[in-house]
């Protein structure tokens, strides 16, 4: 299988890959602002973390969501996770391809692998309480030296 070829510009920190043009949160989910909506998923790090992923429970569409309250969770052989969302806000669409592909986390963590649209409720506000490329880049240094 072809390796996802992305347009979108790359840091690597150790073998994690951090996005450009995305947004991080410390419990390491991204989100992407799209046309005043915001895509979420789990970063490379967190699904490196995490090994096999089984198991995606998905947030219900139409559901109210609060920042950094849990939304979801993803399930491997080695542990249960919670994802959070990055901002608050109602969730507006699912990727139910992860109900029987769940390992699209694992083979495209920034791509086929998203797991939730969100109408944002205080977008302005509450990006400024996220992460930039940088600083989460500062965050996985900070937690690879830990090791």
């Amino acid at each position: 299988m072809p390796e996802e070829k992305s347009p979108e510009r790359s840091i690597m920190v150790d073998e994690y890959e951090v996005r450009i043009g995305l947004l991080y949160t410390e419990e390491h989910e991204w989100i992407k602002v799209e046309d005043g909506k915001a895509r979420v998923g789990v970063t490379d790090y967190a699904q490196k973390s995490l090994h096999e992923i089984v198991y995606v429970e998905l947030p219900e569409e139409g559901m109210e969501v609060k920042q950094m309250k849990p939304m979801g969770t993803v399930e491997s052989i080695k542990a249960v996770s919670e994802v959070y969302s990055p901002v608050s806000g109602r969730v507006i669409k699912i990727n139910e391809r992860l109900r029987d592909s769940p390992e699209l986390v694992n083979k495209s963590p920034y791509g086929e692998g998203w797991i939730a649209m969100i109408e944002p409720s205080n977008l302005d506000e509450e990006l400024k309480r996220l992460l930039t490329p940088e600083q989460y880049v500062d965050l996985l240094r900070e937690i690879i030296k830990k090791k």
